[in-house]
């Protein structure tokens, strides 16, 4: 059947999972199917278990929609067995989330591109065992400077983070981010505004919506990212017009080079000179009530329920996909 042809869509959308950000999917599910009803969209929300397949396979929605953060919701792996099931997806198919999802991956694909990028090194916890921790780590204050972020080479909502100012914070910041992935990433600190830019694609291209400017007590971490109070946004950011510019044309870039589809959030730095750092992107962005891509979509003038309206019939329009083929 032409998606086009479609007028009343069922969709399943994907939330929860085991991931350490359940919760933030659980609400962001809860979130977008509530805008979707609003918009007259048949719309049911599943959890990740034992019991999708068979529910997937009864019900045969026109549509799967992945609101799930962390491992198997973003690293290609639900998105597999969707594409399995004979169903479409809407959003970043298998492949392309498995490059986004590994931070490292995802810089490098992005520097290719053209966009600058935080210096980073990466290492697995073994290694890291294996050379001597000290060593290492008197090693990376050298190469890098200070001060570094370490985080998860994979995962999201800041869980492992760290900002590193001095040398004797390294270790603990390490065994923290051991705490959440065996691979951390540590990349120099990049003094600026930070920036999340969105994109949408709603079947002519991506589009990048207003950025938001994130200004955080403290560090930006996970419980000032999901309880109101420790953040203030500002949307848009409170950039030069040309700035402003450069940070959409960067967001659209990363969209484009890591071959995302339909919407995505870059995660970038505006230094004092006015350079956009890109640290990484997001294909499953956050759609809680203090998440960053509603308040760029409702900054843009957007209703929620039409514009996620228009992502499922902007997806049963475009030709379908199936499993990815893998090329030499």
């Amino acid at each position: 059947m032409d998606g086009s042809a479609v007028t009343d869509p069922r969709v399943v959308v994907l939330a929860g999972g085991l991931s350490h950000e359940r919760e933030v999917s659980l609400r962001s599910g809860r979130r977008v199917a509530e805008a979707l009803r609003s918009a007259g969209v048949d719309v049911t929300v599943h959890d990740v278990d034992a019991d999708l397949v068979p529910a997937l396979e009864a019900l045969r929605p026109d549509l799967v929609w992945p609101l799930l953060h962390g491992a198997s919701g973003e690293d290609g792996s639900v998105r597999d067995v969707v594409q399995l099931l004979g169903l479409r997806l809407l959003g970043t198919g298998p492949r392309s989330s498995r490059v986004a999802w590994s931070k490292p991956i995802g810089k490098t694909v992005a520097a290719r591109a053209g966009l600058v990028t935080p210096e980073f090194v990466t290492l697995p916890q073994s290694l890291f065992r294996e050379l001597g921790a000290g060593r290492v780590l008197d090693t990376i204050a050298e190469r890098l400077g200070l001060p570094v972020v370490v985080k998860p080479s994979k995962g999201g909502s800041a869980l492992g983070v760290s900002l590193v100012t001095t040398p004797e914070e390294l270790p603990r910041a390490m065994v923290e981010c051991f705490s959440y992935s065996d691979t951390a990433l540590v990349e120099r600190a990049v003094a600026g505004v930070e920036v999340a830019a969105s994109v949408v694609d709603l079947g002519e291209g991506p589009v990048a919506l207003p950025p938001v400017e994130i200004v955080a007590e403290g560090p930006y971490d996970y419980d000032a990212r999901y309880n109101p109070g420790r953040v203030e946004y500002f949307t848009p950011a409170r950039l030069d017009p040309a700035v402003l510019d450069e940070v959409g044309r960067v967001a659209v870039a990363a969209h484009r080079a890591l071959g995302l589809a339909r919407l995505s959030r870059a995660d970038l730095i505006v230094d004092d000179a006015g350079v956009v750092h890109f640290l990484e992107v997001n294909v499953a962005p956050g759609m809680t009530e203090t998440s960053l891509f509603p308040q760029s979509a409702e900054a843009a003038g957007y209703n929620l329920g039409d514009l996620y309206r228009s992502l499922v019939r902007a997806s049963l329009a475009a030709r379908p996909t199936g499993l990815e083929p893998v090329r030499g």
